[in-house]
């Protein structure tokens, strides 16, 4: 896929690359937008007169790594005459930064961290450290992407308001009162209240803003709104040249309907001259005519009785009159079929919500919305109490540090001073509030001003509504502009992934797919866009569509195995991707066939841990360890490989779970009593063991004898060291199948050991849901030529070969949340933008009517849901580069003695590719039918044969003997270590030395770019803490004026361009290195501060000196150290040429002084 052809949009990329303009650009996939993205900064990048001025962000790390990456790429590639027209201009550009590089002194290659790309988790956080009291949050708080702990926490402390409390209390104690009127809500069901709470403070960003100070009279007028829209919308569709009819046919049903039998709505129908409107007092008649004309399901109608205003009639006459109305209700009917948009509107017009809420309704939800920020205030104290945030929190805390538009604080305009431009990556996933923090930092930019904006993205690929990402943001950038930034719309179309046939295919399918034009973005319609590739087609069938039948899953995924066999043989180098719409759908079937035939594959974040047969035998064993009276633990010990005990002996040992019993009152007359006994008692229980067989006596004997050694061990070690210790012991290791297994077994032990107290687990189903939330390591033997993954994760990645298996199953069902919110947008007459209103409606109450409002919230969530499945389809479908296999299953019917497909799941993403595939199911459908043909039951069922054999060890194993003894000989002369830095030091200066030395590693690690002035000054009590920890004592005099000279150290470091070199992102780093080896016949232990190896392939070897110089000669000084540690770093690069042979550079670093002194190490 060589061959390219002219680039037909080049003159819309060279036009987004004006430096003093602002863009938003839409870009189709595999239309280059990264690509686009890090030639703007280029461009912008030789005009600056720092880096820091241009700021990137995007949502992933590994987004931010590609786009770093891609630019230090372009810096440092050398040209190619072969080169397209793209990568030629982005050459010249590059050239352009290194002129400018060296002008300005920058060193941008050797100081990579200038370049200020970064996520906007890690800018919000930025934003909190350098203004913890406006932002209201701590800086010194650990962020972290799980905090559902946390969540339970502190739903756990809002329900316990109604237990903590005595009745007094509560009546002074609002929280505990609307606490009391939630569990009343639902059920007094303690557990599901909490469960809902813990949910919801996840998804706190979105809702928060919503449910302070919105009144009764304010919702209804948004659930009025809502009814009228719908009105609306039939209106506006209904054709003008029906409307007399339906008018009249509405009449005369309404006109005979007798109170007996009368039908409410039409009510107001026997006075009706004229279509109604779009008002609320119109909304009984449009649902007259919405019954007149289409069945209580939906259908249209195909019957009228006496009960739809069309009695039978007494006489001749009466009859023939009917007869013709009913006629002409027919005849009105199918014209109007034609319309399936105006059927649908027509039904949703029965569903459409009550104008106003009831007073239960109400008295709930303003019980949930004044609770919701206590529950909130209540996380906040958790955070504080475990040092952790969650995202959300960093989030709104950047939003608070910057203020609002109009009273900006000093931290919003230091930034706005710093920060000339501005460009953000996958703009078609912001949700509103990284909106608003992205209008927050552009607030004071006027027009020509020299700063600009440049947001990129597809609205095509939005496909994170999970994530609460709000695709109609885009359009509404594209409309209305950025607060005063005037944004010029681009929109791409070059393709440079996908071969022609690819191309061709997407453009014909989706285009009837997604909708034409934009309407309905605000419930996430997006048009599509079409595409044009610079690749020529390839010979054969560019997209392969597989159909299935009647839920033959495993068929299915033999086919995969068999597409994946076909592409290595016909393109050994090719890459192959299968991609699932969940985990799930991959785990159950695919995996297993290409274990099943050998194949190896990549999955990173694929299978639950908890799936892994390793883990769940060492979780059963760590519940029976744990407590003894567990018997569905202990059972499953029993079955697991290191036992392996067969269902027959299993059965012996626990022939019923009733024994007889002597009747105390009937002496001679026997009852039956359950048997109480613990399997662990069974086990100790000679008489039981005699029923079991030889070899399964062997093996409980062994079991008896290794538990028992474990259970009067525990309490006395942890938990882990117990199952540990239990699980090599009993073979645990030898059942294993690789050493992917190996590692997750360490990863379960790992997160036990982080998670038991006191050696044990005392909540359970928390350790559980922890753990379902964990990932079984990917095969570490497997290459990245096959690899299976989510749609969502393939987003932004391509491979030559993509399979999409399981298009015909729906997703599981979503659940409840404890209320539920929605915005609407809708141009008001006269004013300026788009208007929201906001509708809430609380989860339905236990043991009551069905609520409407909250059903219809829950339909527009669907809507939405929908549009989305159509953009994910184009995500799986784009990322192929040569072929495409997709892959569904839906049902068949017997229409006849004919074998037709039925139409798939409504949420399926089969569904949306129906009207494009459904001829080649109907073809496979009859040959379905003719395999069908002959085919014996019993063949049938061999296909589909379930293996239920027992892997176990062999009853004699035993545990393998220990490798041979290691002599080993004393050395001959002392042991040398490491010379210590500060001997010529006083007592401080040694203490300065070894704290400043643990904060420099720290901050390697943590990334020097999260760093600043702010953040160290923060740390003055910590560092004291740190001092004291050293043993050193003195007067608080010395004290502060030690912790004066760390902060000054590092404060020097981090502002430092050299110290930001040395501490930013390197290849192979390594920070506090223990190396152990004989140098000169000698032992030598030392420690190197700090490794890596630079862009050229060399190795740096650095030390960090703390030595200060109150004189003049500072380089004096400087060279007279590198004289006195020569000896020293000289002996650190004999020990590591010993294991790597690139060039090795030594370097001195001073960060007192900012200081440096280097030197190429010689032999």
């Amino acid at each position: 896929m060589n061959d390219t052809a002219h680039i037909s949009d080049l003159a819309e990329r060279k036009r987004a690359l004006d430096p003093t303009c602002s863009f938003i650009v839409q870009a189709p996939a595999g239309s280059g937008k990264t690509g686009l993205l890090i030639q703007r900064y280029l461009k912008l990048l030789a005009r600056v007169e720092e880096p820091e001025e241009i700021v990137v962000i995007t949502f992933t790390k590994k987004a931010v790594a590609e786009i770093q990456k891609g630019v230090l790429a372009a810096l440092t590639r050398s040209s190619d005459i072969s080169e397209n027209e793209h990568v030629k201009l982005t050459r010249k550009l590059a050239s352009a930064v290194l002129q400018h590089d060296d002008q300005s002194g920058w060193q941008i290659i050797r100081n990579p961290t200038r370049l200020r790309i970064q996520t906007i988790d890690s800018l919000c956080a930025s934003l909190v450290r350098q203004m913890p009291l406006l932002s209201k949050s701590s800086s010194q708080m650990e962020s972290t992407s799980d905090a559902s702990d946390l969540y339970r926490e502190a739903a756990r402390a809002t329900i316990g308001q109604v237990t903590s409390n005595n009745f007094s209390e509560q009546k002074d104690n609002v929280a505990a009162q609307d606490a009391q009127q939630l569990l009343k809500h639902l059920g007094n069901d303690v557990s599901h209240a909490e469960k809902l709470l813990s949910r919801i403070l996840e998804k706190r960003n979105h809702w928060l803003r919503h449910v302070m100070g919105k009144g009764r009279e304010e919702l209804e007028t948004g659930l009025q709104k809502i009814r009228c829209g719908a009105l609306k919308n039939v209106s506006n569709i209904y054709p003008e040249s029906m409307q007399k009819e339906s008018v009249k046919l509405a009449r005369y049903a309404a006109t005979n309907l007798k109170d007996g039998d009368r039908n409410l709505s039409f009510d107001t129908c026997e006075k009706l001259n004229v279509m109604p409107g779009c008002e609320e007092r119109d909304v009984p008649l449009w649902l007259s005519i919405a019954e007149l004309l289409t069945t209580k399901t939906g259908g249209w109608r195909k019957v009228l009785s006496k009960a739809d205003g069309f009695p039978p009639g007494g006489t001749v006459d009466e009859k023939e009159e009917v007869k013709l109305w009913k006629k002409r209700a027919f005849a009105l009917i199918d014209k109007l079929k034609e319309d399936e948009t105006l059927r649908q509107w027509l039904h949703n017009l029965r569903r459409l919500p009550p104008s106003i809420y009831t007073d239960a309704q109400w008295e709930a939800l303003g019980s949930i919305t004044r609770l919701l920020p206590y529950t909130v205030a209540q996380l906040r104290l958790v955070f504080q109490a475990r040092g952790r945030v969650d995202y959300t929190e960093v989030m709104l805390g950047a939003l608070q540090a910057l203020g609002e538009p109009d009273a900006p604080t000093d931290l919003s305009l230091a930034l706005d001073y710093r920060m000339q431009h501005l460009l953000m990556d996958e703009f078609q996933d912001t949700s509103r509030s990284q909106y608003d923090l992205i209008t927050k930092l552009t607030a004071g930019w006027e027009l020509g001003d020299g700063r600009t904006l440049f947001v990129v993205g597809d609205p095509m690929q939005s496909i994170y509504r999970f994530r609460e990402a709000e695709v109609s943001l885009f359009s509404r950038a594209r409309t209305e502009n950025i607060g005063n930034i005037e944004l010029e719309s681009i929109v791409l179309c070059t393709n440079f992934r996908s071969q022609g046939g690819i191309v061709d295919w997407v453009n014909k399918t989706f285009s009837q797919i997604m909708p034409i034009r934009e309407e309905g973005i605000s419930a996430g319609a997006v048009p599509y866009t079409s595409s044009v590739s610079i690749h020529k087609g390839l010979v054969g069938e560019s997209v392969n569509i597989h159909p299935f039948f009647n839920g033959d899953h495993a068929a299915e995924a033999k086919e995969v195995v068999e597409i994946v066999v076909r592409a290595r043989r016909d393109d050994p180098s090719a890459t192959i991707a299968i991609l699932g719409r969940t985990r799930k759908a991959l785990c159950d079937e695919i995996i297993p066939q290409l274990r099943k035939v050998g194949l190896r594959f990549r999955a990173i974040r694929m299978e639950e841990l908890d799936r892994r047969p390793v883990v769940q035998d060492l979780l059963v064993l760590t519940r029976a360890l744990a407590h003894l009276a567990d018997k569905l633990a202990w059972l499953a010990v029993l079955r697991a490989p290191w036992c392996g005990l067969i269902l027959a002996d299993l059965y012996a040992l626990f022939p019923a779970q009733i024994t007889p019993v002597a009747d105390i009152e009937n002496p001679g007359e026997y009852s039956l009593r359950k048997n109480r006994q613990t399997v662990w008692e069974a086990l100790n229980d000679d008489a039981r063991l005699s029923a079991v067989s030889s070899d399964g006596v062997i093996r409980l004997l062994r079991m008896r004898e290794v538990l028992g050694s474990c259970i009067n061990n525990r309490n006395r070690q942890s938990l882990r060291a117990v199952v540990e210790a239990a699980w090599l012991t009993l073979g645990g290791p030898a059942c294993v199948n690789n050493e992917t297994d190996l590692e997750d077994a360490k990863i379960y032990l790992d997160y036990l050991e982080a998670h038991e107290e006191m050696g044990n687990i005392y909540e359970l189903a928390a350790f559980k849901e922890g753990l379902a939330d964990l990932y079984a390591l990917p095969d570490t033997e497997a290459d990245d030529t096959l690899q299976l993954m989510t749609i969502h994760e393939s987003k932004g990645l391509e491979f030559d070969y993509v399979i999409v298996p399981g298009l015909g199953r729906p997703p599981r069902r979503n659940e409840k949340e404890l209320f539920i919110w929605a915005e609407r947008t809708y141009t008001s007459d006269g004013a300026r933008g788009e208007q929201n209103d906001l509708l809430l409606a609380p989860i339905q109450e236990k043991g009551e009517a069905i609520d409407l409002i909250y059903p219809w919230l829950e339909k527009l969530d669907q809507e939405k849901e929908s549009f989305e499945d159509e953009r994910l389809l184009y995500v799986a479908s784009t990322r192929a580069k040569k072929f495409l296999h997709l892959l569904g299953n839906t049902a068949l019917s017997n229409v006849k003695g004919v074998l037709k497909p039925k139409e798939p799941s409504a949420k399926s993403l089969l569904s949306k590719l129906w009207p494009v595939v459904q001829p080649t199911f109907a073809v496979a459908a009859e040959a379905e039918e003719k395999s069908l043909t002959g085919k014996g039951e019993t063949e049938s069922q061999k296909e589909h044969s379930i293996d239920q054999s027992l892997r176990r060890l062999a009853s004699d194993w035993i545990f393998p003997s220990a490798p041979s003894h290691v002599k080993c000989k004393p050395p001959q002369e002392k042991v040398c270590v490491q010379e210590i830095e500060f001997s010529w030091a006083g007592e401080v200066a040694r203490h300065i030395g070894s704290v400043v030395h643990r904060w420099l590693q720290h901050i390697a690690e943590d990334k020097i770019d999260k760093w600043d002035e702010n953040r160290i000054e923060n740390l003055h009590n910590i560092f004291k803490q740190n001092l004291a920890a050293c043993g050193m004592s003195g007067n608080n005099d010395e004290i502060e004026s030690a912790v004066k000279r760390i902060k000054f150290a590092l404060i020097h470091t981090v502002n430092d361009t050299r110290g930001q070199w040395l501490l930013g992102p390197q290849k192979n780093s390594q920070n506090e290195l223990h190396m152990t080896t004989i140098i000169d016949g000698d032992l030598v232990s030392l420690v190197i501060d700090r490794t890596f190896i630079d862009m050229d392939g060399s190795r740096w070897i650095i030390d960090y000196k703390t030595s200060s110089h109150a004189g003049t000669d500072v380089d004096f000084f400087l060279d007279r150290e590198q004289e006195r540690y020569c000896a020293q770093l000289n002996r650190y690069a004999v020990m590591m040429s010993r294991i790597d042979t690139r060039p090795i550079k030594l370097g001195l670093y001073f960060p007192l002084l900012k200081g440096w002194r280097e030197w190429v190490y010689e032999e």
